[in-house]
């Protein structure tokens, strides 16, 4: 059996993603960074991103994730998102129509959340 660390990613409002998995990429202040299981202790700052979760079962499980916390200790990986949505959850065609209003309303912060969220859709 592979090693596996236990990953909850947790939005304000919900819990979006609970599981076994041996990779988790996510997008901190300081970079990209993956955990896998034995990581070293982490606590740092989320940023606008898609995270990409390999599942111990093989899939990958991929959301976007609007800041929050990331820490890691005792194979326990904790995304604690303020927005978060897998990327089977969300809708293309509105996802682009936010993006074009954005682009034309010069909204950079409206812009990212919906450039964030097709990015997560084409990783799936």
């Amino acid at each position: 059996m592979a090693a596996e660390l236990h990953v909850e990613l947790v939005a304000a409002d919900r819990s979006v993603w609970s599981g076994e998995a041996t990779l988790v990429v996510a997008r901190t202040t300081s970079g990209d960074i993956g955990v896998m299981p034995g990581h070293q202790p982490l606590l740092g700052v989320l940023e606008s991103g898609p995270v990409t979760i390999r599942t111990s079962d093989g899939n990958t499980v991929v959301a976007a994730v609007h800041g929050g916390f990331i820490s890691f200790a005792d194979n326990k990986l904790s995304l604690l998102a303020e927005i978060a949505e897998l990327s089977d959850e969300i809708d293309v065609q509105r996802a682009e129509r936010a993006l074009e209003r954005a682009k034309s309303e010069a909204d950079a912060s409206a812009e990212r959340r919906a450039d964030v969220r097709l990015r997560a859709v084409a990783a799936r």
